[in-house]
């Protein structure tokens, strides 16, 4: 019998592959680099954030233009079903204060092992430094340690991952392969990605400090998440969720004092300070961190000396900068395979019995587990549909 084939061993690719195997196909999955999950893995450096434990309409936000896409998916394959999956491969989890769910061990390791240990058991066979090339008829062509090698599989499944982290393997050369077959492509453009800044050189001794207690906004985007000084500019999960609105053209600002009303920051800046310098007015008025105050320092000198005017800048201070990050910087991507190119069961509609799933759909989500949980929820979503698509046998796109 031909074997189901998926083309990527990521989060998508893997849960993919589970599908098909317990609907009873053989599973070859083909992976370019020489381990799996490589960007799950380094993901989880850091603490492996499997999800935002949430009600499915807050979850669905997260993906913005994409939610209505999404939907089905998700709704199968929420937060609740991503924990109750993780606990069933026997990992012991918990739910921080803002409701992001890690696993107790907090690392991706053991995860992945119980999860690859599964798979075999379910027969998914993997083979790691197989590069897919393109087709040569109707067989995936491959480069691999052993030759070149060609496979005419059952059914395909594409995980190929977005265009950011290439020395992990998402590297989105499969674009030009795609768009070659008539496949519809949005272009890709950097996502969770931090700011470009060209610090003067009072910064330097902050490079590292975290950014705490402030409120960040683009167009429609706002966030209350930390950002991290760096060397080049400003990275961070509070960078990084509004990042999209930047990538747009819209103006960055960040509020220094968001617990704060304007008209508080005004009667506490109006507030007598003798021979002290503005800075340490700053400090001992309104208790801003050393952090905030050079941020205020950096975008706004000269400062004005009027309260109110002052107090304004405060809260709202615009954030000088040279743009986004590179790509291959980002976290993730946007961009990538259309939804118009694309049926209900993420088949493509110019190659049927080939669907795709994960970071090479066009959508795009903050951090915080949402990236995650939708590449889960698309692997399972497309090992679904092509697991029925090649029982039924049938040769035309579903409907």
């Amino acid at each position: 019998m031909k074997p189901a084939l998926v083309i990527g061993a990521g989060p998508a690719g893997l849960m993919a592959a589970g599908e098909l195997a317990r609907a009873g196909l053989p599973v070859l999955v083909a992976e370019a680099k020489p381990s799996v999950a490589r960007k799950f893995l380094m993901a989880g450096k850091s603490g492996l954030n499997l999800t935002k434990d949430e009600p499915l309409e807050r979850l669905l936000a997260a993906y913005g233009d994409a939610a209505d896409w999404l939907r089905p998916m998700l709704a199968a394959f929420d937060a609740q079903a991503v924990q109750d999956w993780a606990r069933d491969l026997g990992q012991e989890l918990f739910t921080g204060s803002t409701g992001r769910v890690f696993p107790t061990a907090m690392k991706a390791s053991p995860l992945l092992r119980a999860w690859l240990a599964e798979l075999a058991g379910l027969g998914v066979e993997i083979r790691t430094r197989w590069r897919w090339t393109g087709w040569q008829g109707d067989a995936f062509c491959f480069d691999t340690p052993e030759g070149a090698q060609k496979i005419e599989p059952l059914v395909t499944v594409l995980a190929l991952g977005g265009a950011s982290w290439a020395r992990l393997g998402s590297d989105g050369a499969w674009a030009g392969v795609l768009g070659a077959r008539g496949v519809g492509l949005t272009a890709f453009a950097p996502a969770n990605v931090g700011v470009l800044v060209d610090w003067s050189a009072h910064m330097a001794p902050l490079a590292g400090q975290p950014v705490k207690g402030v409120a960040w906004q683009a167009g429609a985007l706002n966030s209350r998440g930390e950002a991290v000084i760096s060397t080049r500019g400003l990275e961070g999960g509070g960078i990084y969720a509004v990042s999209a609105a930047v990538r747009q053209g819209a103006p960055l600002f960040v509020d220094l004092l968001p617990d704060l009303p304007l008209e508080q920051v005004t009667a506490r800046l109006a507030r007598p300070r003798g021979k002290a310098s503005l800075s340490s007015h700053l400090r001992k008025a309104l208790k801003l961190a050393p952090e905030s105050r050079a941020l205020l320092m950096e975008f706004a000198r000269p400062l004005p000396q009027a309260p109110g005017a002052l107090a304004a800048l405060i809260k709202r201070l615009p954030v000088q900068h040279a743009g986004l990050r590179p790509m291959d910087e980002a976290i993730s991507t946007a961009g990538g395979v259309a939804r118009a190119a694309l049926d209900d069961g993420l088949m493509l509609n110019a190659l049927p019995g080939t669907f795709c799933a994960g970071e090479m759909l066009d959508w795009e989500a903050p951090t915080g587990g949402y990236l995650l949980t939708g590449c889960l929820a698309t692997g399972r979503w497309a090992g679904r549909a092509a697991a029925a698509w090649a029982q039924a046998g049938v040769n035309a796109p579903m409907r």
